[in-house]
C-alpha cells in the first residue's frame, strides 16, 4: 500500500499542505479554488522544500491573487441583495419587490428564500436587460426575433440561428459594463455565429476595451445563490 503523510508546513507567510508521496517522480504545487496551496514531493527535505518554494514563490502568489479576486461574494440571505456587482440592503427601493416576497413567505425555508431571490432576479431582468438589448440593437442596427429570460448554469448567454437570445438572469449579478458586453456578444451572433476574428471585431466596434471586460468575466465564477451565505 502506498503510503500518503500529509503535514501543514510555514514558508514566510504563506500556509503550505505538504502531500509527501515516495513514489511521485517530480514534485507539483497547486493552488485551490479556496485559495489553498498544496505541494506534492517524493522528498521530505526542508532544504529541498524551502527551494522550490523560493522557486515558485512568484507564481504561487500570483495564483493565490486571482483566486481572491475571483471568490464568489458572500451576502446574508433576507438581509442583502447582489445586484450590479454590489451589496445593498434588501430595504433598498430597487430590491422592494424582493423585500415584499420574503416578508410575504409563510415558509421561510432556505428553498423558498433562494426561489425569491431567483424571482428577484427575473423580473429585475425583464426590464433591465431588455432596455440594453434594445439599447444595443438600435446602435448597431440588429433586429433579433424574440428575447427570452432564464437562470443557467454555465453560460451568460446565447443566441441560435433563429435571432432567438437567451440571457442568463444572473447577469443582474454582475456589473453594469460586464452585462452590457455580454449584451453586445450576444447581439454580434446574430451576424457572425461564431468567435471569429470578425466576431470579436464586431464587438470590439461598438463594445471598446472587450478584451479586457471578456476576461474578467471568464476569471469569474457564475454567481450562484445556492453558494452564498
Amino acid at each position: 500500500m502506498i503510503q500518503l503523510h500529509t503535514s501543514e508546513i510555514s514558508f514566510k507567510d504563506l500556509s503550505i499542505t505538504h502531500v509527501h508521496k515516495k513514489t511521485l517522480k517530480n514534485s507539483y504545487i497547486s493552488v485551490t479554488s479556496e485559495a489553498k496551496v498544496i505541494l506534492k514531493t517524493s522528498s521530505k527535505s526542508k532544504i529541498y522544500i524551502n527551494d522550490l518554494l523560493r522557486k515558485k514563490e512568484s507564481w504561487i502568489r500570483k495564483q493565490l491573487l486571482k483566486q481572491k479576486q475571483n471568490r464568489p461574494i458572500e451576502i446574508n440571505l433576507e438581509d442583502e441583495v447582489l445586484l450590479f456587482g454590489e451589496v445593498y440592503s434588501v430595504d433598498t427601493k430597487d430590491a422592494e419587490i424582493l423585500r415584499n416576497s420574503l416578508c410575504n413567505l409563510r415558509k421561510p425555508t432556505r428553498e423558498n428564500i433562494l426561489r425569491c431571490y431567483d424571482n428577484f432576479y427575473k423580473e429585475h431582468a425583464k426590464s433591465y436587460l431588455t432596455k440594453r438589448v434594445e439599447h444595443y440593437s438600435s446602435i448597431m442596427n440588429l433586429k433579433y426575433q424574440e428575447l427570452k429570460f432564464k437562470k443557467m448554469k454555465s453560460r451568460w448567454g446565447s443566441c441560435n440561428s433563429l435571432g432567438v437570445i437567451t440571457l442568463n438572469t444572473n447577469l443582474l449579478k454582475l456589473r453594469k459594463e460586464q452585462i452590457d458586453y455580454v449584451v453586445v456578444h450576444e447581439l454580434s451572433h446574430l451576424v457572425h455565429m461564431n468567435h471569429s476574428k470578425a466576431f470579436h471585431a464586431l464587438v470590439e466596434t461598438y463594445f471598446t476595451d472587450s478584451l479586457r471586460v471578456r476576461k474578467d468575466i471568464r476569471e469569474r465564477r457564475l454567481y450562484s445563490m445556492d453558494a452564498l451565505k
